[in-house]
């Protein structure tokens, strides 16, 4: 084993993570591969957890499924509250809206809904955990390659991001020592594309991979190792990680 691997599976051991978004796609990787360093999870989200997620077996005491609407400022404080002290926070999770479209087709309700499941959902999950937080620990947001490359019909969402990754910035500055980062995934093989058949989503592989200077698509353990790189180590604060295989390097939609 890689020493600097085994220094990072080491730091989390013991220690307690929330992954808001942590029963499905990205999170709920990043969820199972905390646990395997030793982490106690708290794998939170909308949905029910599938409890294979905890692998085969009897279920794991120390990998908890919690539920929590990120919209709802009451409901996020409300999981907080049951979790008590925290290290580490992770949020993967995506509005349950769909992101409204074209500039001159959505109105102000769309637009405030998709702002509120991302960026205030955040907010709010940083708020109310923040004072539970050891100053060791991190608080760590997802946005996207959008933020860098933003095209049509994805403005808003570009727009979201980039305020995001702004909150991150100043929190990192404003919570010291506790730290603030943001991973940015680009195109990623992740549940989003289950609409896909699975000639599509071959397609879809295959067509990404040509495009991009990583050649290939992007794995949710990807994302799982960035957010457990930003979890363990101490001097990174205030980033963004790019995670993205160089999409945002070239010319592709």
């Amino acid at each position: 084993m890689n020493p600097q691997n085994h220094a990072s599976q080491q730091a989390l051991l013991g220690r307690r993570v929330v992954v808001i978004g942590g029963t499905s796609g990205m999170g709920r990787a990043a969820a199972l591969a905390a646990r395997r360093a030793g982490a106690h999870v708290f794998a939170a989200g909308r949905r029910a957890l599938d409890q294979r997620a905890a692998g085969p077996g009897a279920p794991d005491p120390e990998f908890v499924h919690e539920t929590v609407d990120i919209t709802d400022e009451a409901s996020v404080k409300a999981l907080f509250e049951r979790v008590g002290q925290l290290d580490h926070l992770l949020i993967t999770s995506t509005p349950p809206s769909k992101a409204p479209g074209r500039f001159l087709e959505q109105d102000v309700a769309s637009a405030r809904e998709f702002m509120l499941g991302k960026f205030f959902g955040s907010w709010a999950a940083a708020r109310w955990a923040a004072p539970r937080m050891t100053t060791a620990g991190s608080i760590t947001f997802v946005t996207g390659g959008a933020v860098e490359r933003p095209r049509p019909g994805i403005t808003l969402i570009a727009a979201t991001f980039a305020a995001l990754e702004n909150l991150t910035r100043g929190l990192a500055v404003e919570l010291g020592p506790l730290r603030v980062n943001t991973i940015r995934p680009g195109y990623t093989d992740s549940d989003m594309w289950n609409s896909l058949d699975d000639r599509s989503r071959e397609q879809l592989r295959q067509r990404v991979a040509a495009a991009l200077p990583a050649r290939r698509m992007g794995s949710v353990d990807d994302i799982a190792q960035a957010s457990l790189f930003l979890m363990t180590n101490p001097q990174v604060t205030g980033a963004v990680l790019e995670v993205t295989g160089g999409e945002t390097l070239v010319d592709f939609i």
